[in-house]
């Protein structure tokens, strides 16, 4: 399996080249072999038919393979150990009659049912729900590079680009409303002020311009050094803020009058995380947090979670009480989260004490960050997948997952908060997804965007009408019960790491850096 490791290596790079800004003549000669590879992966995969080997595999023969690999699974699950086919069948015993029986054979009527079979009573519903749910897709035309960002205001997404652009889109009519230009380098973040009532902050900045109190705005960071705030209703950039760095990432904390946190793509100097006021618009402190480009910020009520490139998390608390607001509560190295490296970006998503990380790795990292207890949620079948993005919308985690040896693109669905597998949703020619924005509509369906080199809308469909090419629904039982409580990498996933040296290309320059992590550093200016 060492050349098909090799040849994993080296698509993982050409997918990662592909999203830088430019390519050199001796990099588009290795994009340009990216089918030819693929196609030898697939013959190799082929020669390894093994019940584990399925990436890659076409046509009638990729058929054969999975019908093997869930006649495999099939069997192993029928080999359940007897202690808990008893403990399921007395589960059954329970459900039927009501009773409970004990070790020692006494039956005890229950009043009501524990926290633990209602549990499985919601799961198994919503996983039912899941497996009926359809989607329809709609790709929003207008930008002319990979979308880097999206947030979604109502029945408005607005987008950010590489192309310089912020984008405004009205869902329904899957139309372009507004076209926000004014930066001239890639758009690289976008946070929207909360409208959660009241939305004093927003009101009060309304008033300073002149504008409608029920006014809604929006903030995007650029390679450009500017965080600017646009105004939707009128497209007017009512404020542009000067931040001395290229901007990576952003956030919005509704704690008092409101801050804006911004983060620059490397945060080696003074500058480091800034916090600006929104009343004033001037920067109230500046601390230095991480030694790489941040890649994310993410709030929680006053609490505010930054991850970076080298794979550090930190926790801070945000408070309109203290002169420099912001302080930090914890912070745990790549030791402890296991990114990291030249993996991907990390993406956080925090949920009470448990943050969600996705890293480049076939693996939902979660991180408990006030213990640091760190455990791993499987979100591919084989290390060949590449988590980009981790969301939640209520009741849901939503990974998305792509295959770099068939080019495959996926959203794997988890329940919360046992965080157990439900479905995985997919398409034909679905592009790699590199950001994601959710709501609901007014009936209460779902209704989602993402971005990469599309940007597509996801519409949830009533009924059963289908038509040819909507969204897939499907199960992979190689995803159930893989919430693994070691904090380590598999075996896999560590052998890959230990070929990384081998499965370099030999033509490829030993000072090239990985695109996912130049992309970091922004070289888009």
């Amino acid at each position: 399996m060492g050349e098909v490791r090799k040849l994993q290596k080296k698509l993982r790079q050409i997918e990662n080249l592909e999203i830088k800004i430019s390519l050199t003549p001796e990099e588009k000669v290795k994009v340009s072999k990216k089918a030819e590879l693929r196609f030898r992966l697939a013959e190799l995969l082929l020669q390894h038919s093994g019940p584990q080997q399925t990436q890659g595999i076409v046509g009638k023969e990729e058929d054969k393979m999975k019908r093997q690999v869930e006649e495999v699974t099939e069997q192993l699950v029928a080999c359940r150990p007897a202690l808990k086919i008893a403990r399921e069948e007395r589960r059954e015993n329970e459900r039927i009659d009501g009773s409970q029986t004990d070790g020692r054979g006494e039956t005890h009527f229950p009043v009501s049912p524990s926290a633990e079979e209602q549990e499985d009573a919601e799961f198994k519903s919503r996983k039912q729900t899941w497996e009926k749910a359809k989607f329809r897709l709609r790709t929003l035309e207008g930008h002319s590079d990979i979308i880097t960002c999206a947030v979604a205001v109502d029945n408005l997404v607005i987008s950010g680009s590489r192309d310089t652009t912020v984008k405004v889109w009205h869902v329904p009519t899957a139309t372009e409303q507004r076209n926000l230009g004014g930066h001239s380098g890639g758009v690289t973040c976008l946070s929207a002020p909360p409208r959660a009532p009241p939305p004093e902050y927003c009101r009060r900045l309304a008033r300073v311009f002149d504008l409608a109190d029920k006014e809604r705005f929006v903030l995007s960071g650029s390679t450009d050094c500017c965080v600017r705030i646009w105004a939707l209703s009128s497209s007017q950039c009512v404020k542009s803020i000067y931040t001395f760095n290229a901007v990576s990432s952003l956030c919005f904390i509704a704690e008092g009058e409101g801050f804006i946190l911004t983060m620059p793509c490397i945060s080696l100097d003074i500058s480091g995380l800034q916090v600006w006021s929104w009343s004033s618009l001037e920067n109230c402190q500046s601390e230095n947090a991480h030694l790489d480009a941040v890649t994310t910020l993410q709030s929680q009520g006053p609490l505010l979670f930054s991850g970076s490139a080298e794979g550090c998390v930190c926790v801070w608390e945000v408070s309109d009480e203290r002169t420099e607001p912001l302080r930090r509560l914890h912070v745990w190295g790549p030791e402890v989260t296991g990114c990291g490296g030249d993996d991907g970006r990390l993406i956080l998503s925090p949920r009470g004490d448990r943050v969600f990380l996705s890293c480049g790795k076939a693996s939902i990292r979660i991180l408990n960050w006030r213990t640091g207890m760190m455990t791993r949620l499987t979100n591919h079948s084989s290390t060949a997948g590449v988590t980009d993005c981790v969301n939640q919308i209520p009741g849901l985690l939503i990974g998305s997952c792509f295959d770099i040896t068939n080019g495959e693109s996926t959203i794997n669905l988890f329940s919360l908060p046992q965080s157990k597998y439900l479905v995985s949703l997919t398409s034909s020619d679905l592009p790699r997804i590199l950001c994601f924005a959710a709501w609901l509509t007014a009936s209460g369906d779902h209704r989602w965007v993402t971005g990469g080199r599309n940007l597509i809308v996801w519409e949830q469909l009533p009924g059963s009408f289908k038509k040819r090419g909507d969204v897939t629904v499907r199960r992979d039982s190689r995803l159930e019960d893989c919430l693994l409580e070691s904090d380590r990498d598999s075996e896999d996933e560590q052998s890959e790491v230990d070929d990384d040296e081998d499965s370099i290309p030999q033509d490829a320059s030993e000072t090239e850096e990985p695109a996912s992590s130049s992309w970091l550093r922004c070289v888009l200016q």
